[in-house]
């Protein structure tokens, strides 16, 4: 691993980067409630003002980017701390995925409901080969009250999500292998690694009980950990995104070795690979407002639609 250097600053607690082929990294800016580019240069232009509280994005197979819209949190501003997102925002008015034209800032509701509730707060997408796509909602808090997530698939053409996996404890991160036969799921909140097999596209081989949802543990962290987004690299480790700890958490497939890549800022998000070779990390440091970014020590796993 190399050392970290800056990528760009001065965003409004950056999630959800993707790295596009022209060198361009797209980000959103939670708190400031849009999608935004940052050029390979450093310079962050708005390509969407979609309010709400923009989180998870991944480029569909029409060359237009899908967006998490988790509909918004209150703010906490803490010196000791940094800024972090606390319960619901008093305007939010519904989860939903939002298709976006990033050449033009033009976007649009697409889904707002599973087949059995209406989308509360969605937050991290991928997309499998066959154009459909898997995201986690993983609920909304306010006061005295906490709700369960669940994992949702959209098959391609489909104007309604199906869900499929729930319940779980604040699922966010979300992967698939390369072989696209497995599911990889982050929970915030307990700081477990969780992992489905898949039989076909959209559809679990659910374990029984003892599991609560259907899935295998690969991993859970010690002390007050948490797990935020995630992504693959190309020898199958996931690399999960850790809060309090700040990092990357490099975990194997079966859960047998587990690194730590320190980030400094406690509210380290999320992490995309990119660059000619796909050996660039890019980190989410959402308390410090920052992208940085890291030579890997082997390439990304490229995604669908995206990375050629």
């Amino acid at each position: 691993m190399q050392k970290l250097r800056e990528f760009a600053t001065g965003l409004e607690f950056p999630e959800g980067p993707v790295a596009l082929p022209d060198g361009s990294i797209l980000v959103v800016e939670i708190r400031r409630r849009t999608v935004s580019r940052i050029s390979p240069q450093g310079e962050i232009s708005v390509v969407a003002h979609t309010g709400g509280g923009p989180n998870g994005l991944a480029m569909g197979p029409d060359g237009k980017a899908y967006l998490c819209n988790s509909g918004g949190f209150e703010w906490i501003d803490d010196p000791e701390h940094g800024t972090r997102p606390g319960n619901q925002a008093p305007d939010y008015d519904g989860g939903r995925i939002e298709r976006i034209d990033i050449a033009t800032g033009k976007f649009e509701r697409v889904i707002e409901r599973s087949d059995k509730r209406k989308l509360r707060g969605p937050n991290d997408i991928v997309f499998d080969k066959e154009g459909g796509f898997w995201f986690t909602d993983i609920g909304k808090s306010r006061e005295n009250e906490r709700e369960h997530g669940g994992v949702c698939y959209v098959a391609p053409g489909a104007t309604e999500a199906r869900e499929v996996i729930y319940p779980m404890m604040q699922p966010n991160g979300i992967g698939l292998s390369a072989e696209e036969d497995k599911l990889y799921v982050a929970e915030t909140i307990t700081g477990r690694l969780w992992v489905f097999d898949l039989a076909a596209p959209g559809e679990i081989v659910r374990k029984p009980y003892p599991s609560p949802n259907g899935g295998t543990l690969v991993a859970g962290l010690p002390g007050y950990q948490l797990f935020d987004s995630l992504a693959l690299d190309g020898e199958g480790n996931i690399c999960v995104a850790t809060l309090q700890n700040g990092g990357i958490t490099v975990i194997s497939p079966d859960g047998r070795n587990i690194s730590h890549v320190p980030v400094p800022d406690r509210h380290t998000t999320n992490i995309c690979f990119g660059g000619p070779d796909m050996r660039t990390a890019f980190i989410s440091c959402s308390g410090t407002g920052k992208v940085l970014a890291m030579d890997w020590h082997c390439p990304g796993l490229p995604l669908n639609f995206l990375n050629k």
